[in-house]
């Protein structure tokens, strides 16, 4: 077994872990802090935040860990950081919010500012998708399951795109307008990038701010499933490569022999 397969393993395992832990704050009453981004805040974000970081920092001390909740860490120390630990312990924290389950766990692995391993759990669901680096991607929809592989599909023509339930826009519209027919399904979290990776969804379009640790472990998923996540330039999203930590606005796709950016309108 490699050295990446042992560590997808062990991640599989902490994020059922974390999962775990925020379903027993999601079942019961929780209160709601907001960030000074006006994001929120929940006891779960900061139990799987601890039992993540823990876990990882056991598995690979010589690995650094960056997560959403301990992002002041600052450009100094990890400007250098040629491998790392990338995580968001609760995707989707509005969704936990509103109690709709569409909310996920992401655990990546940066290696050279690319993601060569990535795992996103659905704690509500039991999905569990995870994608190695030269290997694939696959999804355990249950605890004891096998996992099975997965990949993306040619273009339907029709195409499906996943969009995000929080964060929609006029000018996300009138590029979604641009394919002509098109079915727009909203979901929330990574699980998008996952519908992407699987096949259900043709495209994902983010318009807006999103962090590091929003994308990373699912854009390993999509790549391993044979997808891209590009900017609006075509170019692969990167780790580490500045101070900020926001990405740039981005397209997921499913097929890549298809001229996504032209058909949206953003590419002549």
């Amino acid at each position: 077994m490699s050295t990446l397969d042992r560590l997808a393993r062990e991640c599989c395992v902490l994020a059922r872990q974390a999962g775990a832990a925020i379903l027993q704050i999601y079942a019961g009453s929780f209160a709601v802090e907001y960030k000074a981004d006006a994001s929120p805040l929940t006891a779960a974000d900061m139990a799987a935040h601890r039992l993540i970081v823990e876990g990882l920092t056991g598995l690979t001390p010589d690995i650094p860990v960056l997560s959403e909740e301990s992002k002041s860490i600052g450009w100094n120390e990890r400007g250098g950081w040629e491998r790392y630990w990338l995580v968001d312990p609760l995707d989707g924290t509005r969704e936990f919010v509103k109690r709709n389950g569409e909310f996920t766990v992401n655990i990546a692995l940066i290696e050279h500012h690319a993601p060569v391993l990535g795992v996103v759990l659905v704690p509500v669901t039991d999905a569990l998708y995870y994608g190695i680096a030269g290997v694939g991607s696959f999804l355990q929809p249950a605890p004891r399951a096998l996992p099975q592989p997965i990949a993306t599909r040619a273009a339907a023509p029709v195409p499906v795109v996943a969009g995000s339930r929080s964060h929609g826009s006029e000018r996300q519209a009138a590029l979604l307008a641009n394919l002509g027919g098109h079915t727009l399904v909203p979901v929330g979290s990574s699980i998008k990038f996952c519908m992407v990776a699987r096949g259900a969804a043709d495209l994902y379009l983010r318009l807006g701010p999103t962090s590091e640790w929003d994308t990373a472990a699912a854009q390993c998923v999509v790549e391993q499933a044979g997808g891209a996540v590009v900017d609006l330039q075509g170019a692969a999203l990167q780790y580490n490569t500045k101070e900020s930590l926001l990405n740039p606005e981005f397209l997921t796709l499913g097929d890549t022999s298809v001229d996504w950016l032209a058909r949206l309108g953003l590419r002549r």
